[in-house]
């Protein structure tokens, strides 16, 4: 167990080991780039100015002044790793060349209360998958055929659509409950409102890490080398509105509305230790698709409630990012065989996380059963979907051998419609 000088509490998600990526800002001062340790931020702007870098190759001086993680991650994981490296080194219990010089450590090491922290990459593109076979199977059985719940594609390919990035928003940011046409059942004609079935999704995403060329394909055994690391994704859904205007064409409005991701990237290098294995794929697939080894991670999930009024939070479900029937590295590999490209930053999500449990489902569609099993929660009040004042808390680790790599939290909390 590697310890640093810089006090940990435990059952943190950032112990030494993992050093995530972020960005942060102190004071209305312009964002920058900062890794994250305990309760503490490592400024790496101050770290580069102040010379902790030298010997490095980091051709861009500014790259840590810098409101995104872009730039920093285009620099490449030799790069990256090299100064997630360096970092640790600097942190490392017995190091003494940052602790001992008080001037330098005020200037690196900022308190986590101080902070403001921002959506750390900006986002090109942004895919949502649908990877999950216990929420594929949920959702087919409730809205159609329980003995035909997968579509005849499914099991062939990662079923995915193109989502909008300009409501994708860092986790705290409050979430307006979204307008649109729905139609209620028993009804002929469509109604306009306020949605009446706000939800979450359980997902994860991962950032790209590397640009490629339109014509280009990546290989499901090479795809790890084209990302950077991962967040904790709340894809919110509107269940009305998406039901009426999926047909023919897909998710719409009741999905672009929001989306809330994690303030810290998590390098795909920090969970290594955590890989396993994925689900056994009963379907014959095309061999661009097929890949060797362990290229999942057990990595917990979990989401709690914290009602409208109340200050104490409900845990709602336990799944585990494990559980995806399609991989991380499969989602790339099928993104691309068409030749699409893609760019430093674009975001891919995982789609909800469910497992075979009804404790481990990853969305209210699913834990209240299209609403016929409403949740009660410890205030007495019940949930069939989430209610104006609701804040929603999603949070995943890793935990093995007494070391627990985490995301922090994905938060949202409701306002009403405008």
């Amino acid at each position: 167990m590697i310890n640093s000088w810089i006090e940990v509490p435990a059952n943190s998600d950032f112990p030494l080991q993992n050093l995530p990526f972020g960005i942060f800002s102190v004071n209305g001062d312009a964002p920058c780039v900062g890794v994250r340790i305990g309760d503490h931020v490592i400024d790496l702007s101050m770290l580069m100015e102040l010379g902790y870098f030298d010997g490095l190759v980091i051709p861009e001086s500014t790259v840590f002044h810098q409101k995104t993680l872009n730039n920093f991650i285009a620099l490449g994981k030799s790069t990256t790793l090299g100064v997630r490296q360096r970092v640790m080194d600097l942190l490392k219990e017995g190091n003494s060349k940052l602790r001992d010089y008080p001037d330098d450590r005020n200037e690196v090491v900022k308190h986590i209360s101080k902070v403001k922290m921002h959506l750390p990459v900006q986002i090109g593109d942004y895919t949502d998958f649908y990877s999950s076979i216990e929420h594929a199977t949920n959702v087919g059985t409730m809205f159609r055929d329980p003995a035909n719940a997968l579509l005849p594609n499914w099991k062939h390919l990662p079923v995915g659509y193109h989502g909008r990035t300009s409501s994708i928003v860092v986790s705290g940011t409050d979430i307006i409950r979204p307008k649109g046409q729905f139609k209620p059942e028993g009804h002929e004609n469509p109604s306009f409102g306020a949605t009446r079935l706000l939800d979450f999704e359980l997902e994860m995403g991962f950032i790209v890490g590397k640009n490629t060329e339109m014509g280009e394909n990546v290989a499901a055994m090479n795809a790890e080398d084209y990302i950077f690391g991962f967040v904790l994704f709340n894809d919110w859904s509107a269940r009305d509105i998406q039901s009426w205007e999926y047909v023919p064409l897909g998710p719409f409005l009741g999905k672009n509305f929001a989306s809330t991701m994690s303030a810290w990237v998590v390098t795909i290098e920090a969970i290594e230790n955590y890989r396993t294995n994925s689900p056994i794929q009963d379907v014959e697939i095309f061999d661009y698709l097929k890949t060797t080894g362990k290229r999942t991670f057990d990595i917990k999930l979990e989401v709690a409630l914290k009602p409208v009024n109340s200050d104490k939070e409900m845990l709602l479900c336990k799944s585990n990012f494990k559980y995806l029937y399609w991989n991380i590295s499969q989602q790339l590999a099928h993104h691309t065989i068409n030749g699409c490209p893609i760019n430093v930053g674009d975001l891919y999500a995982s789609g909800t996380i469910s497992g075979s449990e009804p404790t481990s489902y990853g969305s209210m569609l699913e834990l209240s059963w299209k609403g016929t099993k409403p949740i009660l929660l410890h205030d007495g009040s019940e949930r069939k979907f989430l209610h104006d004042g609701d804040t929603v808390i999603m949070r995943a680790y890793s935990e093995k051998d007494g070391v627990r790599i985490g995301f922090g939290e994905c938060v949202g909390k409701i306002l009403p419609a405008r």
